[in-house]
C-alpha cells in the first residue's frame, strides 16, 4: 500500500492517535491548573472505533500508531486498546507516550499486549524539582517505571525533555545518566500555545543552541527512518544513550513531515497547530464504513499546508498540548 501524500509530496507513516485528554498531572507548560472536565464534552472513542482508525491508516499505508492523551495510561482499557491495534498486520509498531506514574506496574504487561516502545516525559532529574514542574510527588515511581520498562524488553525507550532555559545547568547530569543506559533523552523546544504565551516568552529556549554543543562534543547525526518522529537523532561512541532534538522553530520543520493526527474524540487533524478538525467519527460506527471513512481521510490531505506557521505566532486550536496529544 502507498503511503498517504499531500500536495507538498510528503508521505504519512506515523499516526499520533489521542485517547484521552485528562491527565493526573499538573505540568506547568501544558496543564498548570490540572485537567479541567468539560461536561459537555463528547465521549473518547471507544475501543471498537479506535480499531476502525487503526485499519483505516494501516490500509492506507500507515506502520506506526502513537497513543497519547493526555494520560493514554489512565484509560482502564487501555491494554484492550493496544490489543485492537496489534490485531492490525500493517501497523508495524504501537508506540505510546506517558508520564510514567503506571510503568512500574504495568510495563510487561502492556510489552505482551502488544506495546512495541514508550516515550516517558521527565524534565528534571531532581525530584524537588520534577515535583514543582508536574504538581505530583511521583519522581521515584516514574523512574521505576522506566527501569521497569527496560526490563520488560521495549527495544526503543524515550525519554522526553521539554527545552527550558533552566534545563542548561541539567545537561550534564542528563548526559551522565544515559551513558551506560540504551535510553533515547529527546529534547522538545517548549511550544506556544493559546493557553500558554506568557510561559513560553519566559522560557523558551532554542534548540540550535544544544545542537552545536553537541556536533562540538563528538556527537554524531543520526539517518533518520521514513517513519521516525520528528527529531534529529545523535549518537556518540562513549554513550550507550542517544539524544534526540525536536525544534518545531526550525526552519525547515514542516519538510519532513510524515505524521497525522486523530484526537480523542474521533477528529482529524492535519497540524498540531491547525485550526479545524475534520470529522471521522461519523464513519467509525461499523467495519462496513472503511471504504468512506479511507477516501475522506484521503481527501482532507489536499487541505494541508505547508507549514505551522508557529514562526507568525499562530498557535491555532491548541489551548494546551494535552487537547489532541502534543
Amino acid at each position: 500500500m502507498l503511503p498517504l501524500t499531500d500536495t507538498f509530496q510528503r508521505k504519512f507513516y506515523y499516526l499520533r492517535l489521542s485517547i484521552t485528554d485528562v491527565c493526573n498531572f499538573r505540568c506547568t507548560y501544558c496543564l498548570p491548573d490540572g485537567y479541567q472536565h468539560n461536561k459537555d464534552r463528547e465521549a473518547f472513542l471507544s475501543v471498537d472505533e479506535i480499531a476502525r482508525v487503526a485499519q483505516a491508516f494501516g490500509q492506507l499505508g500507515t506502520t506506526k500508531i502513537r497513543l497519547t492523551g493526555g494520560e493514554p495510561s489512565m484509560r482502564r482499557d487501555f491494554s484492550d486498546i493496544i490489543a485492537a491495534i496489534h490485531q492490525q498486520p500493517e501497523i508495524k509498531q504501537i508506540a505510546m507516550t506517558t508520564n510514567g506514574y503506571r510503568l512500574a506496574k504495568e510495563a510487561a504487561h502492556w510489552r505482551a499486549a502488544g506495546l512495541s516502545a514508550v516515550n516517558v516525559s521527565l524534565d528534571s532529574l531532581d525530584a524537588r524539582q520534577f515535583h514543582q514542574i508536574t504538581g505530583q510527588n511521583k519522581f521515584t515511581e516514574v523512574m521505576a517505571g522506566i527501569d521497569a520498562s527496560l526490563e520488560a524488553g521495549f527495544p526503543v525507550v524515550k525519554i522526553n525533555v521539554v527545552l527550558m532555559k533552566h534545563l542548561t545547568q541539567q545537561l550534564p547530569e542528563f548526559l551522565a545518566w544515559i551513558k551506560h543506559r540504551p535510553l533515547q533523552l529527546r529534547f522538545i523546544e517548549l511550544m506556544e500555545t493559546g493557553e500558554g504565551n506568557d510561559y513560553f516568552l519566559q522560557h523558551h529556549l532554542s534548540g540550535e543552541h544544544l545542537r552545536r554543543q553537541l556536533l562540538e562534543e563528538g556527537w554524531q547525526l543520526v539517518a533518520r527512518l521514513p517513519d521516525a518522529g520528528p527529531a534529529q537523532i545523535f549518537s556518540h561512541p562513549d554513550y550507550q544513550g542517544q539524544i534526540g532534538l525536536i525544534m518545531p522553530y526550525d526552519k525547515d520543520f514542516c519538510d519532513s513531515c510524515n505524521r497525522l493526527r486523530v484526537s480523542a474524540i474521533g477528529q482529524l487533524h492535519l497540524c498540531l497547530f491547525g485550526e479545524q478538525g475534520i470529522d471521522l467519527r461519523d464513519l467509525l460506527h461499523s467495519d462496513s464504513q472503511q471504504q468512506l471513512l479511507q477516501a475522506r481521510i484521503q481527501s482532507s490531505l489536499t487541505q494541508k499546508k505547508q507549514t505551522h506557521f508557529l514562526h507568525q505566532g499562530m498557535t491555532g486550536m491548541a489551548r494546551n498540548l494535552s487537547y489532541i496529544g502534543g
